[in-house]
């Protein structure tokens, strides 16, 4: 599983009121998702192009337990969200929406706009700007297949229509 784009950077403690505001949480996913990361940079929502990478610092998605900040970041396409470290619900939340999401300290390594190459099967990540390739820890199996499904509900409708 491969994803390319360019790199959206945050900073830390990017919570999911941020991810999902409070006073949009009634509107339809696509709705949602054009307010996504609003009050940090207004522009992203309506200019993040599927497969972009956002790159977090410590602590990425803490605050409420609201699945909603990550089904409004895959409703904008990202292909993939990077951080030294997330909130646990975050992380599970996304991965269960069939969202990737990888511990990485990129902050002080990757500029807005820089191209990125995430290989989550080969636990790898190039920076296409200089070449260099990181090696991350390999996502375990079964993750991948609950990624590449689209998210655990997907993987759990295949499995039982394959019965």
């Amino acid at each position: 599983m491969i994803v390319e784009g360019r790199a959206w950077v945050f900073g830390d403690q990017i919570n999911t009121d941020v991810l999902a505001p409070g006073y949009a949480l009634k509107l339809p996913p696509k709705e949602l998702a054009q307010h996504c990361l609003e009050s940090i940079d207004p522009e992203f929502a309506k200019s993040v192009k599927p497969g972009d990478i956002v790159v977090g610092g410590a602590n990425f998605g803490l605050g409420s337990s609201r699945e909603q900040a990550a089904i409004s970041l895959a409703a904008l396409g990202v292909g993939a969200v990077l951080a030294k470290s997330f909130a646990r619900i975050f992380y599970r939340n996304a991965i269960n929406i069939g969202l990737p999401v990888v511990t990485i300290d990129l902050t002080d390594q990757v500029a807005p706009g820089d191209l990125l190459k995430l290989d989550l099967a080969a636990g790898t990540l190039t920076l296409m700007k200089d070449g260099q390739t990181r090696e991350l820890q390999p996502m375990p199996a079964h993750i991948i297949d609950i990624l590449a499904a689209g998210g655990l509900m997907a993987q759990l409708k295949q499995k039982l229509a394959a019965k």
